[in-house]
């Protein structure tokens, strides 16, 4: 159910017909109204609403409780599905693969203080680090002839 209120636009409800628990067409200081309750797990909330003309009210209970037997006969859960023969289970098992690895025992590596892998060759120190507009970034002195451009190529 969808009420959209023209006079009072904040008052606007959607109530999945899963939700209704009862619409009734009761007395209220406004005359009567169309009345729906929500089920105690989604809030049990009784929400009266006016119905203009009210000749129409009568029938819009009816079109409502109508719906809602429909929906409680067969729901929709608002997904589709449709039930496949079953399959042999060799015929959708996938065969297992083994992975192209090699385990290396760890006791045969010996220990090397990582900072020396990122060392260059035949360096002794660190050069210092100067601004590269280009990157954004503070870099380590590049070597005379090499540029960041070649240091990203792919030879």
């Amino acid at each position: 159910v969808v009420w959209f209120a023209v006079l009072a636009e904040n008052f606007n409800v959607s109530i999945p017909y899963m939700q209704i628990k009862n619409a009734d067409v009761r007395n209220s200081k406004f005359g009567q109204a169309l009345v729906l309750e929500t089920l105690k797990a989604s809030g049990g909330y009784v929400l009266g609403f006016r119905v203009d003309p009210a000749d129409a009210l009568e029938r819009i209970q009816k079109q409502i409780v109508g719906l809602h037997k429909v929906f409680g006969t067969n729901p929709v859960f608002g997904i589709d599905f449709s039930v496949e023969e079953k399959s042999a289970l060799a015929d959708v098992t996938v065969p297992k693969r083994e992975d192209d690895v090699q385990i290396v025992d760890s006791s045969e590596i010996p220990d090397i203080e990582p900072s020396i892998l990122y060392a260059a060759e035949g360096s002794k120190h660190d050069r210092e680090p100067v601004y590269n507009p280009e990157l954004g970034l503070a870099v380590e002195k590049l070597k005379e002839g090499t540029t960041i451009q070649g240091l990203w190529s792919i030879l």
